[in-house]
């Protein structure tokens, strides 16, 4: 069975030492969802929101909270990360946004959490943005769909 990674001996939370880890470049992609009524989807596409741009505004959320996931989720080491791209997508089938957060730096650690939080923090933007119009919103189907670099190997997931 796998350890966890952030629990110590005695079973209690702590930060994983990366001292000793060499430094290599990593890439972490994720992918997430908001879906959304047909009436919502048209406001949202046709820039009819009252509170202004939602994909806009979400994926400058979304940039941010990258940077500041360490602030977030407590065991995460701060990174300086190299780029942040976040891309909200309108998918007229779903119907709704579909967010995509590619996240890269060169260090110690990956950056999945950095990209699984901007996925997060844009969904929950769009959500507040357009809330006013719908409240039944689904934030859906998030999750890492590729990783690369680091002592763990490549994945792909999609």
């Amino acid at each position: 069975m796998p350890k966890l990674t952030h629990l110590d001996s005695t079973a209690r939370a702590s930060m994983v030492d990366v001292g000793d880890k060499p430094v290599t470049d990593r890439i972490a992609v994720a992918k997430g969802e908001v879906a959304m009524k047909r009436e919502t989807f048209e406001l949202v596409r046709d820039g009819a929101i009252k509170k202004g741009d939602v994909l806009t505004v979400a994926q400058i959320a979304g940039i941010t909270a990258a940077k500041r996931t360490s602030d977030l989720i407590p065991l995460c080491h701060p990174l300086p990360l190299t780029k942040v791209d976040v891309d909200l997508a309108l998918d007229e089938f779903l119907p709704g946004v579909v967010i995509t957060a590619t996240v890269k730096t060169s260090g110690k650690t990956g950056v999945e959490m950095e990209a699984l939080t901007a996925v997060s923090v844009a969904a929950l933007t769009v959500y507040d943005m357009a809330k006013a119009a719908e409240k039944t919103m689904k934030i859906q189907n998030i999750r890492l769909v590729e990783k690369r670099g680091g002592l763990s190997g490549d994945v792909l997931n999609e």
